[in-house]
Protein backbone atom coordinates (compact mmCIF):
# COMPACT_ATOMS: atom_id res chain seq x y z
CA UNK A 1 0.00 0.00 0.00
CA UNK A 2 2.62 2.39 1.09
CA UNK A 3 4.19 1.26 -2.46
CA UNK A 4 1.14 2.23 -4.51
CA UNK A 5 1.35 5.77 -2.41
CA UNK A 6 4.87 6.45 -3.31
CA UNK A 7 4.53 5.92 -7.06
CA UNK A 8 1.21 8.21 -7.00
CA UNK A 9 2.88 10.80 -5.29
CA UNK A 10 5.66 10.75 -7.66
CA UNK A 11 3.40 10.52 -10.20
CA UNK A 12 1.73 13.96 -9.24
CA UNK A 13 4.98 15.47 -8.79
CA UNK A 14 5.95 14.97 -11.96
CA UNK A 15 2.86 16.55 -13.47
CA UNK A 16 3.03 19.60 -11.26
CA UNK A 17 6.51 19.86 -12.43
CA UNK A 18 6.17 18.87 -16.48
CA UNK A 19 2.67 21.19 -17.23
CA UNK A 20 4.29 24.46 -15.80
CA UNK A 21 7.46 23.70 -18.39
CA UNK A 22 5.24 22.78 -21.18
CA UNK A 23 3.26 26.12 -20.52
CA UNK A 24 6.41 28.22 -19.88
CA UNK A 25 7.31 26.88 -23.65
CA UNK A 26 4.60 28.47 -25.79
CA UNK A 27 5.84 32.45 -25.38
CA UNK A 28 9.04 30.79 -27.23
CA UNK A 29 6.49 29.92 -30.49
CA UNK A 30 6.67 31.22 -33.71
CA UNK A 31 4.29 33.83 -35.10
CA UNK A 32 2.76 31.68 -37.64
CA UNK A 33 2.88 28.41 -34.77
CA UNK A 34 0.57 31.01 -32.35
CA UNK A 35 -1.27 32.26 -35.45
CA UNK A 36 -2.22 28.35 -35.65
CA UNK A 37 -2.58 27.60 -31.73
CA UNK A 38 -5.17 30.86 -32.09
CA UNK A 39 -7.45 29.57 -35.41
CA UNK A 40 -8.07 26.63 -33.18
CA UNK A 41 -8.98 27.66 -29.76
CA UNK A 42 -11.35 30.13 -32.43
CA UNK A 43 -12.64 27.26 -34.21
CA UNK A 44 -13.28 25.61 -31.03
CA UNK A 45 -15.48 28.51 -29.44
CA UNK A 46 -17.90 27.83 -32.72
CA UNK A 47 -19.64 25.33 -30.89
CA UNK A 48 -21.55 22.74 -32.84
CA UNK A 49 -24.44 25.30 -34.25
CA UNK A 50 -22.54 28.44 -34.92
CA UNK A 51 -24.52 31.55 -36.69
CA UNK A 52 -23.36 33.28 -39.36
CA UNK A 53 -22.08 36.95 -38.88
CA UNK A 54 -22.22 36.60 -34.85
CA UNK A 55 -18.68 36.84 -33.47
CA UNK A 56 -17.82 33.68 -31.07
CA UNK A 57 -15.21 35.13 -28.21
CA UNK A 58 -12.65 32.22 -27.19
CA UNK A 59 -11.88 31.36 -24.00
CA UNK A 60 -9.33 28.67 -24.08
CA UNK A 61 -6.07 30.77 -24.48
CA UNK A 62 -3.66 29.12 -22.62
CA UNK A 63 -3.20 30.25 -18.89
CA UNK A 64 0.49 31.47 -19.90
CA UNK A 65 -0.79 33.25 -22.59
CA UNK A 66 -2.84 35.58 -20.65
CA UNK A 67 -3.90 38.88 -22.40
CA UNK A 68 -4.22 37.72 -25.76
CA UNK A 69 -7.82 38.21 -27.12
CA UNK A 70 -9.51 35.54 -29.76
CA UNK A 71 -12.69 36.08 -31.59
CA UNK A 72 -13.95 34.58 -34.56
CA UNK A 73 -16.34 35.88 -37.72
CA UNK A 74 -18.22 32.98 -39.89
CA UNK A 75 -19.39 34.23 -43.16
CA UNK A 76 -20.66 33.24 -46.59
CA UNK A 77 -18.18 34.05 -49.24
CA UNK A 78 -20.77 36.25 -51.37
CA UNK A 79 -22.08 38.25 -48.42
CA UNK A 80 -18.21 39.30 -47.93
CA UNK A 81 -17.88 40.63 -50.95
CA UNK A 82 -21.31 42.35 -51.47
CA UNK A 83 -21.85 43.60 -48.33
CA UNK A 84 -18.56 43.72 -46.28
CA UNK A 85 -18.04 43.64 -42.62
CA UNK A 86 -18.88 46.96 -40.99
CA UNK A 87 -18.05 46.90 -37.73
CA UNK A 88 -15.75 43.76 -36.54
CA UNK A 89 -13.80 44.71 -32.98
CA UNK A 90 -11.67 46.99 -34.51
CA UNK A 91 -11.68 46.51 -38.21
CA UNK A 92 -13.96 47.33 -40.64
CA UNK A 93 -13.90 45.41 -43.93
CA UNK A 94 -15.41 47.14 -47.18
CA UNK A 95 -17.43 46.09 -49.87
CA UNK A 96 -15.15 44.36 -52.75
CA UNK A 97 -13.21 42.47 -50.15
CA UNK A 98 -12.36 38.88 -51.94
CA UNK A 99 -10.33 36.09 -50.76
CA UNK A 100 -8.36 33.54 -52.58
CA UNK A 101 -8.73 30.86 -53.16
CA UNK A 102 -12.77 30.80 -53.41
CA UNK A 103 -14.63 28.94 -50.79
CA UNK A 104 -18.39 28.89 -49.61
CA UNK A 105 -17.64 30.04 -46.16
CA UNK A 106 -15.01 31.35 -44.55
CA UNK A 107 -14.47 32.66 -41.21
CA UNK A 108 -12.25 35.72 -39.91
CA UNK A 109 -10.38 34.97 -36.81
CA UNK A 110 -8.99 38.47 -34.84
CA UNK A 111 -5.72 38.47 -32.70
CA UNK A 112 -5.53 41.52 -29.89
CA UNK A 113 -1.99 40.25 -28.18
CA UNK A 114 -1.75 42.67 -25.49
CA UNK A 115 1.03 42.93 -23.32
CA UNK A 116 2.45 39.97 -25.85
CA UNK A 117 2.64 42.16 -28.77
CA UNK A 118 6.72 43.21 -28.36
CA UNK A 119 7.14 39.55 -27.41
CA UNK A 120 6.00 38.46 -30.79
CA UNK A 121 6.71 41.12 -32.94
CA UNK A 122 9.44 42.98 -31.43
CA UNK A 123 10.56 46.16 -32.94
CA UNK A 124 13.57 47.60 -32.14
CA UNK A 125 13.81 51.18 -31.99
CA UNK A 126 10.29 51.61 -31.91
CA UNK A 127 8.00 51.79 -29.07
CA UNK A 128 4.25 50.34 -29.38
CA UNK A 129 1.44 53.08 -28.66
CA UNK A 130 -1.29 49.97 -29.34
CA UNK A 131 -1.47 45.99 -29.07
CA UNK A 132 -1.01 44.53 -32.00
CA UNK A 133 -4.28 43.22 -33.73
CA UNK A 134 -4.60 40.39 -36.80
CA UNK A 135 -6.98 39.65 -38.64
CA UNK A 136 -6.70 36.42 -40.51
CA UNK A 137 -8.75 33.82 -43.30
CA UNK A 138 -9.82 30.70 -43.03
CA UNK A 139 -11.83 28.18 -44.80
CA UNK A 140 -14.51 27.39 -42.66
CA UNK A 141 -16.56 24.97 -44.79
CA UNK A 142 -15.55 22.13 -42.19
CA UNK A 143 -15.37 23.92 -38.31
CA UNK A 144 -14.04 20.26 -36.73
CA UNK A 145 -10.93 19.83 -39.08
CA UNK A 146 -7.48 20.17 -38.52
CA UNK A 147 -4.54 21.87 -40.19
CA UNK A 148 -7.66 24.53 -42.08
CA UNK A 149 -6.42 25.95 -44.90
CA UNK A 150 -5.54 29.52 -44.75
CA UNK A 151 -7.05 32.07 -47.07
CA UNK A 152 -6.00 35.10 -48.53
CA UNK A 153 -7.86 38.68 -47.89
CA UNK A 154 -7.30 40.62 -50.64
CA UNK A 155 -9.22 44.43 -50.96
CA UNK A 156 -9.57 45.77 -54.68
CA UNK A 157 -11.85 49.07 -54.64
CA UNK A 158 -11.58 50.46 -50.74
CA UNK A 159 -9.02 49.43 -48.33
CA UNK A 160 -9.64 47.52 -45.42
CA UNK A 161 -9.61 50.16 -41.96
CA UNK A 162 -8.27 49.70 -38.63
CA UNK A 163 -9.37 51.92 -35.71
CA UNK A 164 -7.34 51.81 -32.39
CA UNK A 165 -9.04 53.42 -30.05
CA UNK A 166 -7.09 54.11 -27.25
CA UNK A 167 -3.35 54.62 -27.55
CA UNK A 168 -0.50 55.17 -25.25
CA UNK A 169 1.06 59.31 -24.76
CA UNK A 170 3.34 59.68 -27.59
CA UNK A 171 6.07 61.34 -27.03
CA UNK A 172 6.03 65.15 -28.06
CA UNK A 173 7.60 65.91 -31.36
CA UNK A 174 7.56 62.24 -32.33
CA UNK A 175 4.98 61.38 -35.36
CA UNK A 176 3.40 57.94 -34.84
CA UNK A 177 3.57 55.29 -37.98
CA UNK A 178 1.13 52.68 -39.05
CA UNK A 179 3.43 48.97 -38.84
CA UNK A 180 1.98 46.19 -41.06
CA UNK A 181 3.60 43.13 -40.38
CA UNK A 182 2.79 40.52 -43.61
CA UNK A 183 2.48 36.40 -43.16
CA UNK A 184 5.89 36.03 -44.57
CA UNK A 185 7.62 38.36 -42.11
CA UNK A 186 7.92 41.27 -43.82
CA UNK A 187 7.26 44.86 -42.31
CA UNK A 188 5.84 47.89 -43.52
CA UNK A 189 5.28 51.60 -42.48
CA UNK A 190 2.94 54.03 -43.08
CA UNK A 191 1.38 57.36 -41.98
CA UNK A 192 -1.57 57.48 -39.51
CA UNK A 193 -4.60 58.55 -40.85
CA UNK A 194 -7.29 60.67 -38.89
CA UNK A 195 -8.68 58.86 -35.81
CA UNK A 196 -5.96 56.76 -35.34
CA UNK A 197 -6.62 55.39 -38.35
CA UNK A 198 -4.81 52.15 -40.06
CA UNK A 199 -5.61 51.37 -43.58
CA UNK A 200 -3.71 48.42 -45.42
CA UNK A 201 -5.40 45.83 -48.28
CA UNK A 202 -4.79 42.57 -47.50
CA UNK A 203 -4.59 40.61 -43.92
CA UNK A 204 -1.83 40.53 -41.34
CA UNK A 205 -1.37 42.29 -38.31
CA UNK A 206 -1.44 46.22 -37.00
CA UNK A 207 -0.37 48.93 -34.64
CA UNK A 208 0.95 52.43 -34.33
CA UNK A 209 4.29 53.17 -32.85
CA UNK A 210 6.68 55.50 -32.80
CA UNK A 211 10.59 55.91 -32.76
CA UNK A 212 12.17 55.66 -29.51
CA UNK A 213 13.95 58.37 -28.23
CA UNK A 214 17.50 57.66 -26.50
CA UNK A 215 18.02 58.96 -22.68
CA UNK A 216 20.07 61.64 -22.26
CA UNK A 217 23.33 61.14 -20.71
CA UNK A 218 23.96 62.35 -17.17
CA UNK A 219 25.86 64.98 -16.49
CA UNK A 220 29.98 64.07 -15.98
CA UNK A 221 29.38 60.89 -17.83
CA UNK A 222 31.29 60.81 -20.74
CA UNK A 223 29.94 58.83 -24.06
CA UNK A 224 32.26 56.45 -25.80
CA UNK A 225 31.08 55.61 -29.42
CA UNK A 226 30.61 52.52 -29.77
CA UNK A 227 33.31 51.78 -32.32
CA UNK A 228 35.98 53.71 -30.03
CA UNK A 229 34.34 51.57 -26.82
CA UNK A 230 35.00 48.52 -28.73
CA UNK A 231 38.59 49.13 -29.90
CA UNK A 232 39.26 49.83 -26.35
CA UNK A 233 37.62 46.95 -24.88
CA UNK A 234 39.45 44.50 -27.50
CA UNK A 235 42.63 45.80 -26.99
CA UNK A 236 42.92 48.09 -30.81
CA UNK A 237 41.90 44.33 -32.43
CA UNK A 238 39.91 46.52 -35.16
CA UNK A 239 42.23 48.88 -35.82
CA UNK A 240 44.99 46.60 -36.20
CA UNK A 241 42.54 44.66 -38.79
CA UNK A 242 42.29 48.04 -40.93
CA UNK A 243 46.12 48.77 -40.83
CA UNK A 244 46.55 44.87 -42.37
CA UNK A 245 44.24 45.34 -44.84
CA UNK A 246 46.00 49.21 -45.33
CA UNK A 247 49.32 47.65 -46.09
CA UNK A 248 48.30 44.73 -47.90
CA UNK A 249 46.72 46.99 -50.69
CA UNK A 250 49.71 49.12 -50.38
CA UNK A 251 51.87 46.21 -50.81
CA UNK A 252 49.73 45.25 -53.90
CA UNK A 253 50.45 48.23 -55.59
CA UNK A 254 54.02 48.63 -54.80
CA UNK A 255 54.58 44.90 -55.81
CA UNK A 256 52.51 45.49 -59.42
CA UNK A 257 54.64 48.57 -59.78
CA UNK A 258 58.08 46.64 -59.46
CA UNK A 259 56.53 44.20 -62.12
CA UNK A 260 55.94 47.40 -64.53
CA UNK A 261 59.45 48.35 -64.72
CA UNK A 262 60.79 44.47 -65.25
CA UNK A 263 58.60 44.48 -67.88
CA UNK A 264 59.81 47.69 -69.51
CA UNK A 265 63.41 47.25 -68.31
CA UNK A 266 63.41 43.80 -70.28
CA UNK A 267 61.93 45.57 -73.25
CA UNK A 268 64.70 48.08 -73.67
CA UNK A 269 67.48 45.08 -72.58
CA UNK A 270 66.34 42.85 -75.56
CA UNK A 271 66.08 46.17 -78.04
CA UNK A 272 69.51 46.87 -77.46
CA UNK A 273 70.93 43.77 -77.27
CA UNK A 274 69.54 43.28 -81.54
CA UNK A 275 70.94 46.93 -81.76
CA UNK A 276 74.65 45.47 -80.59
CA UNK A 277 73.86 42.53 -83.11
CA UNK A 278 73.11 44.87 -86.31
CA UNK A 279 76.59 46.77 -85.55
CA UNK A 280 78.45 43.80 -85.22
CA UNK A 281 77.31 42.61 -88.45
CA UNK A 282 78.22 46.19 -90.28
CA UNK A 283 81.52 45.57 -88.22
CA UNK A 284 82.40 42.78 -90.09
CA UNK A 285 81.47 43.57 -93.91
CA UNK A 286 83.71 45.86 -95.88
CA UNK A 287 82.95 49.76 -96.43
CA UNK A 288 83.07 50.22 -100.19
CA UNK A 289 83.65 54.01 -101.52
CA UNK A 290 80.76 55.62 -103.86
CA UNK A 291 81.15 57.02 -106.67
CA UNK A 292 78.75 58.85 -109.55
CA UNK A 293 78.58 57.79 -113.18
CA UNK A 294 76.06 60.43 -114.64
CA UNK A 295 73.06 60.70 -112.33
CA UNK A 296 73.83 57.10 -111.16
CA UNK A 297 75.91 56.30 -107.59
CA UNK A 298 77.49 53.20 -107.36
CA UNK A 299 80.08 51.85 -104.96
CA UNK A 300 83.88 51.23 -106.16
CA UNK A 301 86.23 49.33 -104.96
CA UNK A 302 89.90 50.77 -105.06
CA UNK A 303 91.96 47.64 -105.90
CA UNK A 304 92.12 44.11 -105.73
CA UNK A 305 93.34 41.58 -103.42
CA UNK A 306 95.42 39.25 -105.93
CA UNK A 307 96.84 41.54 -108.78
CA UNK A 308 96.61 40.01 -112.20
CA UNK A 309 100.11 38.08 -113.55
CA UNK A 310 100.56 37.51 -117.15
CA UNK A 311 101.04 34.19 -118.47
CA UNK A 312 103.90 34.66 -120.65
CA UNK A 313 106.36 36.56 -117.76
CA UNK A 314 106.87 32.62 -116.58
CA UNK A 315 107.71 31.70 -119.73
CA UNK A 316 111.95 30.83 -119.53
Amino acid sequence: MRVEKTNLLVIIGFFLIWVPLLNAQLPGLSTRSLDALLQDNAFMAFGAHPKTGIPYESHRIPSNLTGIQVSALRLRSGSLRTRGVHSFKEFQIPVGVAEQPYVERLALVYHNLGNWSNSFYPLPGFSYLAPVLGLLAYNASDLSASNVPELSLRASDKPILVKFPDLKLDPDGVSPKCVYFDLHGSVQFDNVLPGNVCSAIQQGHFSIVVESIAPSPAPGVEVVPPIAAKTAKYGGKDQSKVWRVFGSLLGGFILLGLLGLLAVWLRRFKHGKKVQQMEWVADRGETLQITTFGNAKAPLAMGTRTRPVLENEYVP
